[in-house]
């Protein structure tokens, strides 16, 4: 692909936009050279005005979103968006969200711009693993635990039970819950079936992908040995 459509696909503005930067020569490798469109070029070895090129294409971020946002690039609340580079929401195809976090929920969100890696990922078959620190309104109930692992407990306005999820009390009112599926507000609905309340929730992993020390509102680039090993 000439460099003029790849960063005009990388958000970077419009083909005439791009043909300005390169024409007057913001587009350079790492040596200083100026890349012109029609030469060969390597992603990792791009600078645009001085700066590192934005991730690849097929590139996988993990976001540590914080409460108040959205996963949505239409609404008209805050968006993860503002929490990125802006040109990844210009991106063609555009930098998406793999699954979703709702507004009141904090911690790891994925997003990638490969359509086939995001359905890899989210398809129920992938049985990945999400671990959520949820806080709750009142003391746990010593059953819960065998409730969520039984594989039977049915959400309100649903017909089919969920897949058992184990719990995993850390005190009185914090515990973490791994689910291996991802319904409508699934956490918080379930403490709601067992008659209590989700104050906070934070989803800490998925598969084998911890948060980690990545503070909140900060995003950073997964290697392709942490893709791989998400993949199922």
């Amino acid at each position: 692909m000439k460099l003029v459509k790849y960063l005009a696909n990388l958000g970077y503005g419009t083909r005439r936009d791009v043909t300005e930067i390169v024409d007057h020569g913001l587009v350079t490798r790492r040596d200083g050279s100026i890349v012109r469109d029609g030469d060969t070029f390597e992603h990792s070895d791009l600078l645009i005005n001085g700066t590192p090129c934005d991730p690849s294409p097929g590139a996988v971020l993990a976001l540590h979103k914080p409460t108040g946002f959205v996963c949505s690039a239409k609404e008209t609340s805050r968006l993860i968006y503002e929490l990125l580079p802006s040109r990844l929401l210009a991106r063609s195809p555009i930098m998406a969200p793999v699954g979703r976090l709702d507004r009141d929920t904090s911690g790891l969100l994925l997003l990638t711009d490969d359509g086939k890696l995001n359905h890899r990922l989210t398809s129920p078959r992938a049985h990945l693993p999400k671990v959520y620190v949820a806080e709750l309104a009142s003391d746990l109930r010593g059953d819960v635990g065998a409730i969520f692992a039984s594989g039977t407990l049915l959400l309100n306005g649903e017909t089919v039970p969920l897949r058992a999820a184990s719990l995993e009390p850390v005190d009185r009112r914090r515990v973490h819950v791994t689910l291996y599926e991802g319904r409508y507000h699934q956490v918080r609905r379930m403490f709601a079936a067992v008659g209590n309340h989700v104050v906070s929730l934070r989803r800490q992993s998925i598969g084998g992908l911890d948060l980690g020390d990545l503070e909140v509102g900060r995003w950073r680039e997964l290697s392709l040995a942490e893709v791989a090993a998400l993949l199922p």
